[in-house]
C-alpha cells in the first residue's frame, strides 16, 4: 500500500506523517490488491460559515477494484484524520459486505437450480 500526503496550509512534520502513517496502516487488511494507492489531502481551510481554525481530512484509495473516498472537517486536525479513517473502513466494509451477499446469493441459486428446486436461471434471470 502507498500513502502519498499532500498538504495544505500547513507544513508536514515527521511527527504528523507517522501519525497518518500508523492511522492508515490497518486500512490494508481491507483491500484485496496490496499495490492499491492512498491518497491523504491534510490542511487547514478558510470556512465562512465556521469560527477559528478549521482542519480538513480528505482519504481517497483506489485500487483496481476499489474505489474508495472520505472527507471530515473538524476544528483539530488529528480527530479529522481519525473520522475520515473511520469513515473510509465503513465504506471498504459495506462494500465487501454487499459484493459477499451478491455472491452467497447468486451461489445458492445456482445450487437450487442444479437440485432441480428452481427453474430460475441465474445468469439471466428468467425462468
Amino acid at each position: 500500500m502507498n500513502i502519498n500526503i499532500k498538504t495544505k496550509n500547513i507544513e508536514l512534520v515527521d511527527s504528523l506523517q507517522e501519525y497518518v502513517n500508523k492511522r492508515l496502516s490497518s486500512i490494508e487488511k481491507f483491500l484485496k490488491n496490496k499495490d492499491a494507492v492512498v491518497q491523504v489531502e491534510i490542511g487547514k481551510t478558510t470556512n465562512h460559515h465556521k469560527n477559528g481554525d478549521v482542519y480538513k481530512a480528505e482519504i481517497i484509495i483506489d485500487s483496481g477494484d476499489t474505489k474508495a473516498f472520505s472527507v471530515s472537517e473538524t476544528d483539530d486536525l488529528y480527530k479529522a484524520i481519525d473520522e475520515a479513517k473511520e469513515e473510509i473502513v465503513r465504506a471498504l466494509t459495506s462494500t465487501k459486505d454487499r459484493n459477499q451477499t451478491l455472491f452467497k446469493r447468486g451461489a445458492s441459486s445456482v445450487k437450487k437450480m442444479l437440485k432441480g428446486l428452481s427453474k430460475r436461471n441465474p445468469f439471466t434471470s428468467k425462468y
